[in-house]
């Protein structure tokens, strides 16, 4: 039996408690997908997750027999140990549970996209303040994927589509987007029937960061023997809406990013299916167990949930303790 005791539970990196967490729920689950329920996880990140366990154990930890996966025996041995060691830790930090919002002095740092910022970022500072009077929201802006602040502590949360991170990095869906078009009134595209022949003969305005001129939507265009005509590339969308605001150029952003952004503008269902953009919040495992962190992402998570007639109020306190 593994020997535990408040030194070696001490000397342990937070990044080690969290992965004996995830290893007690994939041993208890026996399933990544159910562990990353549990861990409010996406399936991709938990099985990076078992990547890492697998290579500072140099053990499988479970092997396919069938349709389902069961564990190695090096892992059987290891799943009361894990247990008891986690439900110490558990025990020491359950104090790091409760939170007094009223008094709760900290500053959050959140790197996300101007778009983001716009429409979700007045109502998540006013969410915070009504709730946590003394916290204070810094937003920075993305202006490459590296996840290195993350890494360092100088960013809390990672928020817009995260498609590249290390293998130990977190990552959350928060929610799910659409294209549509966008023009000033008075554009041609501004009434009548859009078709998609009708939409590639205007004259368009790309967003992209990297300085792209085509993307999913030419991709679909593409298929019916029909191109854009883009004429201007700006390396955000709000960028895009200003010059489509003051010109004849069609502007393809996400909708519920820039519903604000676009006001007094005319937006249009594309002509052609894009797929949905996928919007995500990232964090480091360092802040995974704490506990304001997690409040934090709850109220995230909250204020993009998509339905907001049927929000659950996952980051109110009841009886002083996160719910």
């Amino acid at each position: 039996m593994m020997q535990l005791s408040m030194r070696s539970l001490h000397a342990m990196h937070p990044k080690d408690l969290s992965l004996l967490a995830a290893l007690d729920l994939l041993l208890t689950e026996g399933s990544v997908a159910r562990a990353a329920a549990r861990m409010n996880l996406s399936t991709p990140a938990m099985s990076r997750i078992l990547g890492h366990i697998r290579d500072l154990t140099g053990d499988p930890i479970f092997v396919r027999a069938g349709r389902g996966l069961v564990p190695t025996p090096r892992a059987e041995a290891m799943r009361l140990p894990v247990r008891e060691l986690v439900a110490r830790a558990r025990s020491i930090l359950g104090n790091a549970g409760d939170l007094d919002l009223d008094r709760l002095d900290r500053t959050f740092t959140l790197r996300a996209t101007d778009s983001f910022i716009g429409s979700f970022g007045p109502r998540l500072a006013g969410h915070l303040a009504a709730l946590a009077p003394k916290v204070r929201l810094r937003f920075v802006p993305q202006r490459d994927e590296s996840v290195d602040d993350l890494r360092e502590g100088q960013v809390d949360l990672d928020i817009g589509t995260i498609s590249h991170t290390g293998p130990e990095i977190m990552t959350q869906t928060i929610l799910s987007d659409r294209f549509v078009g966008v023009v000033r009134p008075g554009h041609p595209l501004s009434s009548g029937r859009i078709t998609s022949a009708r939409f590639s003969r205007q004259r368009h305005i790309s967003a992209s960061r990297r300085g792209r001129m085509h993307g999913p939507v030419d991709q679909a265009l593409g298929s019916l023997n029909l191109s854009r005509n883009v004429v201007t590339i700006v390396p955000t969308f709000s960028d895009a809406l200003l010059f489509a605001r003051q010109s004849e150029l069609v502007a393809v952003v996400p909708d519920r990013l820039t519903e604000v952004a676009r006001q007094g503008m005319v937006s249009f269902p594309l002509p052609v299916e894009t797929g949905l953009l996928i919007i995500s919040q990232a964090w480091h495992p360092r802040f995974q167990a704490d506990a304001t962190h997690q409040w934090l992402r709850a109220c995230v998570r909250e204020i993009c949930a998509e339905d907001t007639s049927s929000k659950q109020a996952h980051c109110k306190i009841q009886n002083n303790k996160i719910r």
